[in-house]
């Protein structure tokens, strides 16, 4: 255990004990993202930094929460590896233990899985300031594993995380995108066209009436799906899934709010005559404007997903998709577990968090 892993608890059994609210803090990149506001005496973790173990041959990387995610990148290109899902950064301060508490995915997610999917364990500080370890380091360690997924989307609220271990794969041989003409119905249904046969699709979005398809793998595969597909190719240029991922795109240079829709990949046009973004081959879409949130939230409902206030817009509000009455309940059970006297993060999740 480290002497920043011991101030860590001694500051959360205090704060417990004192019943005094904390904000977990690192890179503060996703701060303004995803989740409400919250208040709280900072507890900083972006201090808690390093590769803990790192076994090229086993597919396998470990470090603390407050690692930036460009130093484990660094370390995986040097060995010719990567994190399949692509998380975004917002930044170059962005953490590996920001990154699992917001479970954010790049343009691989359908094909490659989110970081929910490659945590294969943690160790995290809970409410009541007990540093508690789950899962391991092989996906055969299944003890404690779901405990370990449970903090992919939880902001912090269940425990301050303090180390992780995810899988990790191979970069790929070969990698092309092409470019096609496409409506965005059309490009809805090409989408799931393509990505419903044995072919190399690693990435499928549409911008500005244009479908994006990246191919990555053996090179064989990758130019002979080329010439099946046609369209116009960028080569081995990765800037567009780049900015895509960092929402560096001209779309997104809006100060209106942002909302984020994941719903079934095969659903038509949310709104007619609207500008949008759609990724995931058409499960994840972008919309900024000030709509009223239980009218996309029908919208969402309605194709079979849900929807979230992304950026902007009122962040003392709730800014996530309502859960069902079960739901909900089981959210408050593991809260109540994991921190009885609801000190971490409280209601950066949901106001009743």
């Amino acid at each position: 255990m480290t002497d920043l892993s011991r101030q860590l608890i001694d500051e959360v059994s205090a704060a417990c004990g004192k019943q005094r609210p904390l904000h977990i803090k690192g890179g503060g990149t996703k701060q303004q993202l995803c989740g409400r506001n919250t208040e709280g005496e900072p507890l900083n973790v972006a201090a808690h930094t390093g590769i803990v173990n790192y076994d090229p041959a086993e597919l396998v990387i470990t470090a603390r929460a407050g690692t930036p995610i460009t130093e484990l990148e660094v370390a995986l290109d040097e060995n010719k590896q990567m994190l399949s899902f692509e998380p975004p950064h917002f930044g170059s301060e962005a953490t590996l233990g920001g990154t699992l508490a917001s479970n954010l995915s790049g343009p691989a997610r359908p094909w490659s899985g989110s970081i929910r999917d490659l945590v294969l364990g943690v160790r995290l500080i809970n409410g009541k300031g007990d540093h508690l370890q789950f899962g391991g380091q092989v996906m055969k360690n299944v003890a404690g594993y779901d405990v370990a997924r449970l903090q992919a989307g939880a902001l912090g609220c269940l425990g301050v995380i303090t180390e992780v271990s995810l899988k990790v794969i191979p970069q790929a041989e070969t990698e092309i995108t092409v470019v096609q003409q496409a409506s965005e119905s059309e490009a809805i249904t090409a989408m799931n066209s393509f990505s419903g046969v044995s072919r190399p699709l690693t990435g499928a979005a549409w911008v500005d009436g244009q479908l994006y398809l990246r191919l990555a793998g053996a090179e064989s595969a990758v130019k002979g799906t080329v010439r099946a597909w046609g369209g116009e190719q960028l080569g081995q240029d990765t800037t567009f899934w780049q900015d895509l991922r960092e929402q560096r795109l001209r779309f997104f240079q809006s100060s209106s709010p942002l909302w984020r829709f994941s719903i079934r990949s095969n659903v038509g046009p949310l709104l007619a005559d609207v500008a949008t973004v759609i990724d995931w081959a058409g499960a994840q879409r972008w919309l900024y404007g000030d709509y009223q949130a239980n009218e996309l939230q029908m919208i969402a409902e309605r194709a079979g997903g849900h929807v979230c206030l992304f950026k902007g817009g009122d962040r003392r509000s709730e800014v996530q998709h309502p859960l069902s009455p079960v739901a909900q309940q089981l959210q408050q059970r593991l809260k109540n577990a994991f921190d009885p006297k609801g000190i971490l993060n409280p209601g950066r999740l949901y106001r009743w968090m």
